[in-house]
């Protein structure tokens, strides 16, 4: 399920699949995106990159699209790759700069950048 909350520039996406369930946050108010994955319980952050995500207002049309015409292509489609490093536990600045929204989807579970 995702969710637009465009008076605070979130979204919220929720996937329910068993051992592939995860929440993401698009936080575009402080340029990042945050993705909790259950399975592995971790958080992993990146930096919201203007030509390759899409902007809020594009999200909601993106979804719709999808879901009234389940298979039409979009070149707005996101795909990201994670690759194993290190971890740290978010730190007070980490938090400002991330957001509280992102704050909440992982604290307490390590980070990766």
């Amino acid at each position: 399920t995702m969710t637009i909350h465009n008076e605070e520039h979130i979204v919220d996406v929720h996937v329910r699949s068993g051992v592939y369930s995860s929440d993401t946050i698009f936080d575009y108010t402080h340029g990042y995106i945050a993705t909790r994955l259950f399975s592995r319980n971790a958080c992993f952050i990146m930096k919201i990159k203007k030509e390759i995500i899409p902007e809020l207002r594009e999200i909601g049309r993106l979804a719709f699209e999808r879901e009234t015409m389940r298979d039409v292509y979009s070149p707005n489609n996101v795909w990201t790759q994670f690759q194993a490093g290190n971890s740290w536990l978010g730190r007070l600045k980490d938090w400002v700069l991330y957001g509280k929204h992102i704050e909440n989807l992982c604290t307490g579970l390590p980070l990766y950048k």
